[in-house]
């Protein structure tokens, strides 16, 4: 492909991801893995220019753009020398017109970036999360029991012991560490909110909203599969993916619990007022992960994120009648949002006199209200809120 038509590609792609965010359809990522399997033309090098081409234009555009052409328009006035590549020709874009405008900048739709400067967000932080995130691993703890095991590449260790970091695109899971469940694909902020809930072996701890485990299977490792886990999860097919992924990684999990929506406690019966620890990691805007989903900003809406805030504050509410007496709740989202976090936890404190913040102490991190925050731009994490609270 001659670099014009690859320009044409992801502007192509990038129609297809617009109308996605607009219908809430597939994710870029699938879109644009989809567009090379129906193009099998497209080389490697192809397929990489393209990719690069699609997720450097979605990252230009602050507000959701009009049209994949217009994206590419915002992403030729921070690359000018794309510009040359507009000449019509061959299987290229048609040349720019004199009156043809760019998408809007900036970080996101101008409500979404009120919010964040109202969370105490600033400008660095902002254009942090819009940056190319690294690949994060997890030694797995039920396979090595210290140190890092021999990889097919040199990573970064990190602040947390068994944490290791590759560059972006490095190819883990060609690696047989991976296969056989030596390490684990996991953001150091993951990494570092599973430490802060500070499960120990033969505990009871309840993973509330578990999805595919990940968090699940990092809990596991910490408890030496000693005591019991529970994994529960609303989504079916979500919970389904566990399974094969413990048996990886040697992690035994007692439970599997699918849970139905606004009857939760009904399948956690057995569990009220029995858990050490609870982990919530709930649902959220996902403002914290925009490095990996950069389209996500384009799928929020005000009322979208008022029904989120109203489902997290009823899972704290929920998790906390499965913690016993001197149990923790440890709250989680990956939002820099502080009416996903601190403001979630100040309210849960204020209208439950009976428990207290239990700061946890995490090598990373900047405390925010009663908990702390995670950001790519201070601890080169995904960005999260991480809060952990006691019941009397």
């Amino acid at each position: 492909m001659t670099p014009s038509a690859r320009i044409q590609a992801a502007i192509e792609i990038l129609d297809q991801v617009i109308a996605a965010a607009r219908d809430n359809g597939p994710p870029a990522d699938r879109l644009v893995a989809d567009w090379f399997r129906g193009h099998r033309f497209a080389g490697s090098k192809d397929k990489r220019a393209i990719r690069e081409h699609v997720y450097d234009a979605i990252r230009a555009c602050g507000p959701m753009p009009a049209t994949g052409r217009r994206a590419m328009l915002g992403l030729v006035e921070e690359q000018p020398e794309l510009r040359a590549l507009f000449t019509g020709e061959g299987y290229g874009p048609p040349a720019i017109g004199r009156n043809e405008k760019p998408a809007e900048g900036g970080i996101a739709p101008e409500w979404l970036e009120n919010r964040l400067i109202a969370s105490g967000v600033g400008q660095d932080e902002a254009e942090a999360l819009l940056s190319r995130a690294p690949l994060d691993m997890r030694i797995n703890r039920l396979k090595v029991a210290a140190g890092v095991p021999d990889l097919p590449e040199e990573g970064e260790t990190l602040a947390l012991p068994g944490a290791v970091r590759f560059p972006s695109g490095t190819q883990v899971n060609a690696w047989e560490a991976y296969d056989t469940g030596v390490i684990e694909v996991q953001d150091l902020g993951s990494q570092l909110a599973c430490s802060a809930v500070g499960a120990q072996p033969g505990e009871t701890v309840i993973d509330l909203c578990a999805g595919a485990g990940g968090k699940t299977l990092a809990l596991a490792a910490a408890m030496s599969n000693e005591g019991t886990l529970v994994a529960a999860d609303t989504d079916r097919r979500r919970l389904s993916q566990m399974a094969p992924r413990a048996e990886r990684a040697g992690a035994q999990i007692a439970r599997e619990v699918l849970l139905d929506p606004g009857k939760e406690l009904d399948a956690l019966q057995e569990w009220l007022g029995e858990a050490d620890r609870v982990l919530v990691d709930a649902p959220c805007s996902g403002t914290g992960t925009w490095r990996r989903n950069p389209e996500a900003r384009w799928r929020l809406s005000e009322a979208e994120l008022g029904r989120l805030t109203a489902l997290q504050a009823r899972l704290l509410e929920v998790a906390a009648q499965l913690v016993k007496p001197g149990g923790s709740l440890t709250y989680v989202t990956c939002s820099l949002l502080d009416e996903e976090g601190a403001g979630q936890v100040d309210a849960f404190l204020k209208a439950n006199p009976g428990w207290r913040a239990d700061l946890p102490d995490l090598p990373l991190g900047t405390p925010r209200g009663a908990g702390t925050r995670l950001s790519p731009a201070r601890d080169g994490t995904d960005g999260f809120f991480i809060a952990r609270i006691t019941k009397a």
